[in-house]
């Protein structure tokens, strides 16, 4: 206690001293004077304490080469903290990633939080300064300059900027992909002014319900199909290693109703994937194809349904075939209209699709899927279909039991019922779609009567067995008419042909008669010279 009292005893005369000199400096040092001690005292502190201070920062500005731009690092920045930082930081400010879906929750001006990666500790702040000019700009953040100070120990320099920075910019970018609103896109004929830019595309916010646990399939298939999305959202790093475009094409095939379009919406909503669903018949040429291209994103889908007949794909030469061959044909109007209907038909080729989903242009942007769907896959070039191109063949048939349990728990919530073995004979010995399934199996009133949905759904496989069996008469009487008229057109043939023989040989006799005649009568007027020569060379 004695030496405590010592001490303060000791830096009395001390803080008077210290008080003294400071109130002489405040009042006989002329303002300017102050000002420039001040700031030639700061700017050397600062220097002093960055030469002795172990901590590096770095400062990542909200606005820089493009003006009009947000910088993308700091907006990764700010949605990777976004998460890190709910638990950590006491001063929260609200904002939204572009397109999103929800509020986006980071830092607040001046507040800091503290990071660590593979044990290095980090520092994050968040700064704003205001310009001392009295000028108005239109360029955003002149005004006011937002920033993130990252700072961290010397020694960790290297894993900070080769690794931590990359991984940030990676996890704010996955972050914005999990928190935005994702989109179906449809391509129109001509350019838009849309969204601040020139674009090919518009879009509505992407809602379906599809998911692949409410898809009317059988479960194994269902699952090699989801195996197989999954393998590939995970595989840059084997695309990269093999050296393959990262995207992959699926065909779905089968009769209309059997839940193609359902299946496209499974597969987004599963990846989280954007649609763009591409009309073949808008699109000019294979140049405009290329850029519809380029303007798509990464994480999306490119659907093209019923590619049989969106375009002729491989019929341009007989069009111009057939147009060269009537040409003359019409009168000018006619001619003339039909000529403008060709210019604004789509002139896209197969070509030039083959290019796009599997040539030189399909490396613009990863992370991608390609789907064709069609009703009948014979129409289809085997080219276009082949694997490398189309990685993965689906085809959407007509409802089995499996794919029925699935609508039957999703519109009835059964899992077993008395009539579950009638149906499933009877759908084992009739093609129903699944369209036509759940129909039956929906509730015609508030009151859900169980037993007369499935009654319902029996009758009507009862139904379409019949008129199959119909059909299948039909067809086999039809068949054999053919097969009758076919023999008698054959046989009708077959005599026409033998009395065209007869006729041909008696043809062929008569000539031979009339030859021979003719060749009789030559002989005997020759013969008739030759005596009358004869009998004056004997009266000589």
């Amino acid at each position: 206690m004695m030496m405590m009292n010592d001490m303060l005893a000791q830096l009395g005369p001390t803080f008077t001293t210290i008080l003294f000199l400071w109130a002489g400096y405040q009042q006989f040092l002329p303002a300017q004077v102050r000002e420039t001690i001040r700031h030639f005292l700061t700017r050397h502190a600062e220097k002093l304490v960055i030469l002795f201070s172990p901590y590096l920062t770095i400062t990542f500005e909200e606005y820089t080469g493009e003006r009009f731009n947000r910088s993308e690092l700091y907006s990764s920045i700010e949605t990777y903290l976004s998460e890190s930082s709910l638990m950590k930081a006491r001063r929260l400010k609200a904002s939204t990633v572009k397109d999103g879906k929800s509020l986006v929750l980071s830092i607040a001006e001046n507040e800091e939080i503290t990071d660590e990666y593979k044990g290095a500790k980090v520092w994050w702040s968040s700064n704003r300064t205001f310009s001392k000019s009295h000028t108005i700009s239109i360029y955003p953040g002149t005004d006011e300059k937002r920033f993130y100070r990252l700072t961290f120990h010397r020694k960790n320099r290297d894993l900070i900027t080769s690794s931590y920075l990359n991984y940030v910019m990676e996890q704010g970018k996955a972050i914005a992909v999990r928190h935005r609103q994702r989109k179906l896109f449809t391509n129109t004929r001509d350019f838009n002014w849309y969204s601040s830019k020139w674009t090919m595309w518009s879009h509505v916010e992407f809602k379906h319900p599809g998911r692949f646990e409410t898809l009317a399939m059988d479960p194994t298939k269902k699952q090699q199909i989801i195996d197989d999305l999954m393998r590939f959202r995970n595989a840059k790093d084997f695309y990269d290693k093999i050296g393959k475009a990262w995207k992959r094409g699926y065909l779905l095939y089968g009769p209309p109703g059997t839940g193609k379009s359902t299946m496209i919406a499974a597969m987004a909503n599963l990846l989280e994937y954007d649609v763009y669903d591409l009309e073949l018949t808008a699109v000019k040429d294979n140049i405009q194809l290329r850029r519809l291209l380029i303007e798509t994103t990464s994480k999306s889908i490119i659907v093209i349904e019923d590619i049989d007949c969106s375009v002729d794909l491989t019929g341009q030469r007989k069009k111009k075939k057939d147009k060269d061959d009537t040409k003359g044909e019409e009168d000018p109007l006619k001619k003339k209209l039909k000529e403008d209907d060709e210019q604004k038909g789509s002139h896209v080729t197969l070509s030039g699709l083959l290019n796009v989903i599997d040539g030189i242009w399909s490396s613009c942007g990863e992370e991608r899927l390609i789907i064709f769907t069609t009703n009948f896959i014979e129409k289809l070039d085997p080219a276009l279909i082949r694997r490398g191109r189309m990685d993965m063949h689906i085809e959407m048939s007509y409802c089995g039991f499996e794919a029925f349990k699935v609508l039957a728990k999703n519109y009835l919530d059964l899992d077993s019922h008395d009539l579950f073995p009638t149906i499933k004979r009877l759908l084992e010995e009739t093609n129903m779609i699944p369209a036509d399934v759940a129909e039956n199996l929906m509730p015609k009133s508030s009151n859900v009567d169980v037993n007369v949905c499935l009654e319902n759904l029996v009758k009507e496989l009862e139904k379409a067995k019949e008129d199959a069996k119909l059909k299948a008469e039909e067809e086999r009487k039809l068949k054999e008419k053919e097969a009758e008229e076919e023999r008698k057109l054959k046989e009708k043939e077959a005599e026409e042909e033998k009395k065209l023989k007869e006729k041909e040989v008696e043809a062929k006799k008569a000539i031979d008669a009339e030859v021979a005649k003719e060749k009789k009568t030559s002989d005997d007027e020759l013969k008739g010279k030759e005596e009358n020569k004869d009998g004056e060379s004997e009266k000589n």
